[in-house]
């Protein structure tokens, strides 16, 4: 999960130069899902191939990685304070001019992003993949996009020519603020009552769905649920709790049962107008079910439930958490283990190195593999 918060002074958005290569009024781009997260091959200033995720819930594209930025001698204007994961710890971003970025046949030319003072997310450690990248929403409002979780391709149309998509697809009423998309949709709590939510539309979170606690006074924790580090923000990891959600109704007609749901408090935090009112976050592993489609210009977001639609909302049920290391990131350690989970029972401590799982060595598989293998039935060992 992508969070930036910055202060007051951060950039505004800035004119780019966007330049379509073969003056295509329409371009398809390949990607990959790594842990839920949408990932492209972007060409970094004419030099680098590095990956970038596509994450709606940020507002600025970011560089997490300062040494690519210091080996290309790129030039900073401005030093900015951001929050925490935490949302109270302060620390440092830097606004990068002249960068050139190459994706597929979308060519940006003298470009303005973020660079993190240090790498905060640690997106290789989380991930098992080098992704030293965010491009947010400041770039991807340019254009109507499409993504097609399904054939893991989007597509960036020239707004000028967009046709509004077949009866396939379902419009559902947004918002748009600064940027950031918000949905309006419903959740089914344990006593039966139906309640109206806000939701972040967020790319960028490798989760199904995330309830701010303390938002909405039916928004309540429920009683079986496990403590979890719900995903990586800037500074650290961001703490809360994992359950199921009865039902989901995204969109009438609509509804998803058994939903993995985060819920985390935010009550400490005194400044909440970033958050615009919501209620939580939608993430990838309930928008990946769908065809999406986003027409910025026109605030519309449209829906089509594609194949990956009926899959179970399964969850790590080992109490592990595992980070990867090492020139391969095929180093796996234990960075923390839930009190009276499985693992904990097992006797795995927080730093131990996983070794082999099966009898085979870790090495040979992906986080992204042992972590599937952490979400099987119950009582399977």
């Amino acid at each position: 999960m992508l969070w930036l918060l910055l202060s007051p002074f951060a950039p505004r958005a800035q004119t780019q130069d966007l330049v379509i290569l073969k003056n295509l009024k329409r371009v398809d781009i390949p990607f990959e899902f790594s842990n839920n997260f949408i990932v492209v091959k972007v060409i970094f200033n004419d030099i680098f191939p590095l990956n970038f995720i596509i994450d709606t819930g940020a507002e600025h594209s970011i560089l997490t990685k300062r040494e690519i930025a210091d080996l290309l001698q790129i030039n900073f204007s401005r030093r900015f304070p951001i929050m925490g994961a935490d949302m109270k710890t302060e620390l440092y971003a830097y606004l990068a001019t002249g960068i050139r970025l190459k994706i597929n046949n979308l060519y940006f030319n003298n470009y303005s992003m973020l660079v993190l003072e240090d790498d905060y997310f640690r997106f290789d450690e989380f991930s098992g993949v080098d992704i030293p990248g965010i491009i947010g929403d400041d770039m991807l409002r340019r254009s109507v996009v499409k993504i097609n979780s399904e054939k893991k391709v989007i597509t960036f149309t020239d707004p000028s020519v967009f046709k509004e998509p077949g009866d396939k697809f379902v419009e559902i009423p947004v918002q748009l603020k600064r940027n950031k998309l918000y949905v309006f949709s419903n959740i089914f709590l344990q006593n039966n009552t139906v309640l109206p939510v806000k939701l972040l539309l967020d790319t960028g979170a490798g989760i199904s769905l995330m309830l701010h606690s303390d938002t909405h006074p039916q928004i309540v924790v429920p009683a079986n649920v496990v403590k979890s580090n719900l995903g990586m923000g800037i500074g650290g990891a961001i703490e809360g709790v994992v359950g199921r959600l009865p039902a989901f109704e995204l969109y009438e007609g609509m509804t998803l049962h058994g939903v993995v749901t985060n819920y985390q408090d935010i009550k400490h935090v005194t400044d909440t107008s970033y958050l615009n009112g919501r209620h939580g976050i939608i993430g990838n592993r309930i928008l990946s079910r769908f065809n999406l489609i986003i027409n910025y210009y026109k605030n519309k977001v449209y829906l089509q439930p594609n194949k990956l639609n009926k899959r179970q909302f399964n969850y790590d049920r080992s109490g592990l958490t595992i980070v990867c290391s090492g020139i391969n990131l095929n180093t796996f350690t234990v960075l923390d283990v839930v009190a009276g989970s499985p693992a904990d029972h097992a006797g795995i401590k927080t730093g131990d190195e996983i070794r082999k799982i099966n009898g085979f060595p870790a090495k040979v598989h992906s986080l992204e593999e042992i972590t599937n293998k952490m979400q099987g039935r119950i009582g399977k060992k």
